[in-house]
Formats: structure tokens, C-alpha cells, sequence
């Protein structure tokens, strides 16, 4: 690995170890106002933020995940842990899909365990899926690693000015190649879903 691939590394995974997960025994354990829950998840994400002045949440995206059904009504007006996971789980969901989709992913997941103790609670899911994340961000930057290397052997007769802008380039071409083809696997897992669920359905 060569010095300008080791800085790039380092400078970017200084970058993602401030992007944690929200660790569910960090949300309290009473409900929360409104006010309570932006505030919280704005203090708890703000390093996810790419500027500033970005709404981690806000009222209004609530309001609009209540009507769309993404996550179950409060408790008097109170939001208890298991919407704040809930909450958190369309956080990182709404950069890449369509309220519909999520709206397909979550509900199964919250009409069986939300709230529910028989075998697996929200907390639980929670707990197992974002335990992955260590091990993933290794694979990440092993895989962040080869595509900028390859990027960086690219336009090997261009002068050093274009060189940086073009390889530059080839690096996001990758990047969002790689994002464009996973979101295309999610997409087909949800249709899937979707169908298998109408066919159920149609049965009954």
C-alpha cells in the first residue's frame, strides 16, 4: 500500500469511527416529549451530519413517519425507547430509499416485535444488527482500499493536474457504481418481500 493510499485511509477512518451507532442503552428508558427525542438524536448523530446546519430530525419528519405508518403512534404523547430504535433505523435508511420501501422493511419488523417479549424484542434486533458493525467497517476500508488503488492507476498518461481530477472521478464512478448496484439488491429483496407477502395474503 503506497504512502498517498495510507494517508487517504487513515484520514477517512478517522472520519467513520465518529459516526457510531446509537447505543440502545444510551436512550433512556422512559418516553420522551417530541422536543426530547429531536433534541436526543440530534446530540447522539451529530457526527453523521455533512453540514452543520443539517436536521438530524425535526417535528415535521415525525409527524410524516406517523402518517406514513413507519413507526406506531406515542404513548400519550410520549416516545418510548423502542420508537427511538425505530426512529434510528429510518435514519439510516431514508439516505438511499423511498419512504414506501422503508415503509416495507419496518412494518413487518414492528408489527411482530414491537413491543412484543415472546422471542426477540426491538431492542434485540437492534442490539444484533448494529453488533456487525466493527467486523463490516473492516471490510469497508479493505474495500475502500483496492477500488482507490484501482481508481488511482487510472489515466496513466494524463499530466498530474487532470490526473488528480480524473482519477478523482474514477474513485466516485466506483463508489456510486457500488452503491447503485446494492440499493438495486435491496430494492429486488423488498419487490420480493412484497410479493411474497401479497401471495400469502391471496391464500388466506
Amino acid at each position: 500500500m503506497d504512502t498517498n493510499t495510507k494517508s487517504f485511509l487513515s484520514g477517512l477512518l478517522e472520519e467513520l469511527k465518529k459516526i457510531d451507532y446509537v447505543k440502545p442503552e444510551d436512550i433512556p428508558n422512559i418516553g420522551l416529549y417530541m422536543d426530547q427525542v429531536t433534541t436526543f438524536m440530534d446530540s447522539q448523530l451529530q457526527h453523521s451530519k455533512r453540514h452543520d446546519n443539517d436536521k438530524i430530525l425535526t417535528k415535521t419528519m415525525i409527524n410524516n413517519y406517523a402518517k406514513n405508518d413507519l413507526i406506531p403512534p406515542p404513548e400519550k404523547k410520549k416516545y418510548n425507547k423502542e420508537h427511538m430504535l425505530t426512529l434510528i433505523f429510518i435514519y439510516y435508511f431514508k439516505s438511499i430509499l423511498s419512504i414506501s420501501d422503508i415503509q416495507s422493511i419496518l412494518n413487518p419488523i414492528t408489527d411482530r416485535y414491537f413491543g412484543k417479549e415472546d422471542s426477540y424484542n426491538l431492542e434485540d434486533i437492534y442490539k444484533e444488527v448494529f453488533g456487525l458493525e466493527h467486523q463490516e467497517t473492516l471490510n469497508l476500508m479493505k474495500d475502500l482500499a483496492k477500488k482507490f488503488n484501482t481508481s488511482m492507476q487510472t489515466f496513466a498518461d494524463a499530466d498530474d493536474e487532470e490526473a488528480e481530477l480524473l482519477r478523482t472521478f474514477s474513485f466516485i464512478c466506483m463508489l456510486s457504481y457500488d452503491v447503485y448496484v446494492k440499493k438495486t439488491i435491496i430494492e429486488k429483496l423488498i419487490d420480493r418481500s412484497v410479493m411474497t407477502k401479497k401471495t400469502s395474503d391471496t391464500k388466506k
